[in-house]
């Protein structure tokens, strides 16, 4: 298997996970449906529903679509730390 065909779900720079339920919550509060996602972003609603549902792995140039389409939208992801789990959160 190639580095390129890897499924992984790690974050392009910072080497932290982007996870299904960060996306939903992304998109949630967006207010946009997985078929908008996919048209921003070029990603299969496919792919994106199969990710959400965590029920396959994703090719991390995909995820990395994903991020930037529903980052340029307005959303800031969050790690994890001593204050909670993973999230987001909207861009004033």
């Amino acid at each position: 298997m190639t580095k390129s065909t890897k499924f992984h779900h790690m974050r392009r720079n910072f080497g932290h996970m982007l996870l299904a339920p960060q996306v939903r919550m992304a998109r949630a509060g967006l207010g946009i449906s997985v078929r908008e996602l996919a048209a921003r972003s070029g990603v299969a609603d496919s792919t994106i529903l199969r990710f959400e549902t965590e029920r396959g792995g994703i090719l991390a140039a995909n995820l990395n679509r994903i991020q930037t389409a529903l980052e340029e939208g307005g959303v800031t992801f969050l790690n994890a730390d001593a204050h909670g789990g993973p999230g987001v959160r909207l861009k004033p």
